[in-house]
C-alpha cells in the first residue's frame, strides 16, 4: 500500500505521467452517485513513485472522477471534479494545473446559475494531439431518500453531455450533432490510432 496514511482513504481517480512515472495524481473521494460514496479532500501528488505525497490543492471538491496528465510535461494536470453528492457545491467542472497544482483554474463548468449543480463526469486527452480533449458534464443530487439528475437537476435544461476542446481547455464546444440529448453520466475514451 502506498496511499494508506493520508488524511483519506476514498480513491476516485489516479494518473501516472507518461513523461515521468514516477509522478503520481491522485484523486480523492469516490464519484459514484451511491448513497455510501466517501468523500474526498483534493488532489495528491507523489514525484517519487509514491512513497510521499503532497495535497496539492481542490481541497473542498469532495468528489474527483478522473484524472488526465499532459503526455510531455508531468506538471500539467486535468482534473474532473464531480462535487458533492449531498448539496450544491462551487467546485464542480473540470480545472486544470500547468505547475503541479500550485495554482487551479475552472476551464470547463455549467453557466454560473448551474455551476454549483453539474459536476465534470470523465475527461480524456487526444493521444496523437495534447491539445484535443473531450470531458464530460454530468449534474446530480442526491438525499438519503433520492437521486436526482440531469435536466431535472437544472431546471429542465440540458447542461451535461460531451464537450471538446482543441486548445488544452482553453475553450470548449458541446458536441450534439448525431448524438442524444438529455444524457445521464458518461464515461469517455479515444481511439488511440
Amino acid at each position: 500500500a502506498v496511499f494508506e496514511k493520508e488524511a483519506v482513504a476514498a480513491v476516485g481517480a489516479v494518473a501516472v505521467a507518461p513523461s515521468d512515472p514516477k509522478t503520481i495524481w491522485v484523486g480523492t473521494g469516490e464519484a459514484n452517485d451511491r448513497n455510501s460514496s466517501q468523500w474526498g479532500d483534493g488532489v495528491y501528488l507523489s514525484t517519487d513513485a509514491g512513497d510521499t505525497w503532497k495535497n496539492v490543492g481542490l481541497k473542498t471538491s469532495k468528489t474527483i472522477s478522473r484524472i488526465v496528465v499532459h503526455p510531455k510535461d508531468p506538471k500539467t494536470a486535468w482534473v474532473a471534479v464531480m462535487g458533492d453528492i449531498w448539496s450544491p457545491s462551487p467546485d464542480r467542472g473540470l480545472y486544470k494545473t500547468s505547475d503541479s497544482g500550485q495554482t487551479w483554474k475552472a476551464v470547463l463548468q455549467a453557466p454560473a446559475a448551474y455551476t454549483n449543480k453539474v459536476g465534470c463526469g470523465d475527461v480524456v486527452i487526444d493521444p496523437s494531439n495534447p491539445d484535443i480533449l473531450y470531458a464530460a458534464l454530468y449534474a446530480r443530487v442526491r438525499t438519503p431518500w433520492s437521486f436526482t439528475s440531469g435536466p431535472d437537476v437544472t431546471d429542465g435544461k440540458d447542461l451535461g453531455g460531451i464537450f471538446r476542446s482543441t486548445d488544452g481547455g482553453a475553450t470548449w464546444k458541446k458536441l450534439e450533432k448525431g448524438l442524444p440529448g438529455l444524457t445521464g453520466r458518461l464515461g469517455l475514451s479515444v481511439y488511440r490510432s
